[in-house]
């Protein structure tokens, strides 16, 4: 990885830059209990972080035995979900700091999830980071296409107005690191807890977000 051509860094939201994936799966034990199943909370963890919900659902409720109508069971648990946010939903130890910083570098920051922007939005604020990004957060359902593929991430790029080799993404998952892979950019494997490491080319394994500031200059002061 060039550092020294990096302009942009491209954020995950979920588990990189809020600490909402153990929220996220207990949501989905939460709501199962209610219609009867019993779904294990660290077999959520190890198989559901990163993916398109829609696919998480009906992926449980196969493994439940549950057929319930998708209308019915997305807006329970996005209303689970949301109640537990705002009781408990904390920011990634660092991110502040972190996005500060690179600010304060003068680098671009931006958000690009597979969720939609009501719920990130929504996140961002409860954690006091929803000023950092201002307008800078795209979706899948803007495009209707979600990590792993590319085309996410290829058009936050193009959004953003930079080049593919001028950013960076930032990811905790393996679905979303693969994205970046996909769409060709510079990957840093958020990975606090020493999950397994993807040995790529593109990816940087990390420990804490607070390694990245580091690795720009402080900013030139062109006055």
């Amino acid at each position: 990885m060039d550092i020294g051509k990096i302009k942009c860094v491209i954020f995950d939201c979920d588990g990189t830059l809020v600490d909402s994936e153990r929220l996220c799966c207990q949501a989905l034990v939460d709501v199962f209990a209610s219609y009867g199943a019993d779904i294990c909370f660290e077999d959520c963890m190890n198989n559901f972080q990163g993916g398109k919900m829609f696919d998480i659902l009906t992926e449980t409720s196969k493994r439940a035995g549950l057929t319930i109508p998708m209308e019915v069971l997305e807006p329970k648990y996005r209303e689970v979900v949301a109640a537990l946010f705002e009781a408990q939903l904390k920011p990634i130890p660092s991110a502040p700091e972190t996005v500060n910083q690179l600010i304060d570098k003068g680098i671009t920051v931006c958000v690009a999830s597979n969720g939609p922007q009501s719920k990130m939005k929504h996140s961002l604020h409860l954690t006091g980071l929803l000023p950092l990004f201002e307008n800078n957060i795209f979706s899948g359902f803007d495009i209707n296409s979600w990590k792993p593929d590319p085309d996410l991430l290829l058009y936050t790029v193009m959004q953003m107005g930079f080049l593919i080799e001028e950013c960076l993404f930032v990811d905790d998952t393996e679905v979303g690191v693969y994205a970046g892979i996909n769409a060709g950019l510079a990957t840093i494997h958020y990975s606090p807890n020493h999950a397994a490491t993807i040995h790529h080319p593109q990816v940087t394994t990390i420990r804490s977000l607070a390694e990245i500031p580091s690795w720009f200059p402080a900013r030139i002061n062109e006055n």
